[in-house]
């Protein structure tokens, strides 16, 4: 089980001696299983929210909830995946994926952790890179090392904060394909937390979305696409367009405001 609940969070950070409102009063439940993304324009709270769902700060207020029991630091119920790749780059595919399998199952035999490497590497479409160095690996072939040692690592929660910022538009659209694949079907649902600014990024693969504005969430939306949603199919449907414009909509909102309390024309 992977239930989330995040109540009454609130958060500050400190820079040169002054106190800066991150978060305030936010409150959220993400049930097991679920795949949720955090849309919203930059610094409005999306990566604090997730550094504190991973226990890497805490909350100035409030309690964040992992099955009712509070998160008092890292787990190993949950794994992160960042823009950013991660990888060590003395190591081989198949070693960076060991290394994150020894830190959860440390008193397992070498040669379970080299089959279960192997069997992660190639459900990300890497059988035959495993040798491979990441210098030797492009952008979106690093991404899935990380992905591949994160999912080995059997976590029920993963979270992924822009993973997919740093690829082109091509391999970006394979790993949303991937991912869901791995994280949304069969069994094995794994309750996911995304954070996007990408609005048809966060359609294709979201259960749910949250969109935030500065310090706290603004709307809660429920997709309703259902799991088998086909790209193309689902990009040219009213349902999917309707949505897209909402979100659209919500990004610009406050400059809307403006707009409209100076009675400015555009």
């Amino acid at each position: 089980m992977a239930a989330i609940d995040i109540q009454n969070v609130s958060f500050e950070y400190e820079y040169e001696e002054k106190r800066y409102l991150a978060l305030d009063n936010v409150n959220l439940k993400i049930s097991d299983g679920e795949f949720v993304c955090i849309i919203g324009q930059s610094g409005c709270g999306k990566s604090t929210l997730v550094t504190l769902l991973e226990g890497l700060q805490f909350p100035l207020e409030g309690h964040i909830l992992i099955d009712d029991k509070e998160v008092d630091g890292p787990g190993k119920d949950r794994c992160i995946v960042f823009q950013h790749y991660s990888l060590f780059a003395w190591l081989t595919a198949k070693r960076n994926v060991i290394f994150g399998l020894k830190q959860k199952y440390p008193k397992a035999p070498k040669k379970e952790l080299e089959h279960i490497a192997l069997e992660y590497l190639k459900k990300v479409g890497l059988e035959g890179y495993e040798n491979k160095y990441p210098r030797q690996l492009s952008g979106g072939q690093q991404q899935r090392v990380a992905i591949a040692r994160s999912l080995a690592m059997d976590p029920d929660i993963l979270l992924m904060d822009e993973p997919f910022g740093a690829v082109d538009t091509k391999t970006r659209a394979e790993l949303q394909d991937l991912l869901r694949d791995l994280c949304s079907h069969g069994e094995r649902r794994r309750t996911v937390v995304f954070i996007t600014h990408d609005v048809d990024e966060a359609l294709y693969l979201a259960d749910r979305i949250i969109f935030m504005q500065p310090r706290r969430i603004r709307k809660d939306i429920q997709t309703g696409f259902g799991e088998d949603r086909q790209r193309d199919e689902l990009t040219k449907s009213t349902p999917y367009i309707k949505l897209r414009s909402e979100l659209i909509s919500l990004f610009y909102e406050k400059v809307s405001n403006e707009i409209a309390e100076e009675g400015a024309y555009i």
